[in-house]
């Protein structure tokens, strides 16, 4: 099995005004991305040609929105990339640039 192209732990995912995980994970794998619980069951999941990832507007830098199956998700993330070795999600902008980049839309 390859390396995922992306992942990030400890992720609060939601969609509208609820929390559906604390400490989800994100990943992008085999040209899919999949949202996932801290306990690694499915949210959700698509081909990362049909996601959506941009930044909400009025939002802090730690937030990112993803749109798959015509479900939106907010996604907080880090503000700031966590230094090496250290634990935390990565940045939100890392995100967005890593389904840019994963769906061949450059980033």
């Amino acid at each position: 099995m390859a390396e995922p192209e992306f992942t990030a732990t400890g992720v609060r995912i939601g969609k509208r005004l609820r929390s559906l995980t604390r400490a989800g994970q994100v990943r992008i794998n085999d040209g899919r991305l999949e949202l996932l619980t801290s306990y690694g069951s499915e949210i959700d999941s698509a081909p990362v040609q049909a996601v959506r990832a941009s930044r909400p507007w009025f939002a802090p830098e730690d937030r990112a929105l993803a749109d798959l199956n015509g479900k939106r998700y907010l996604l907080t993330l880090g503000e700031h990339d966590p230094a090496p070795g250290e634990p935390g999600p990565p940045a939100a902008r890392r995100f967005i640039e890593a389904v840019r980049r994963a769906a061949g839309r450059g980033g």
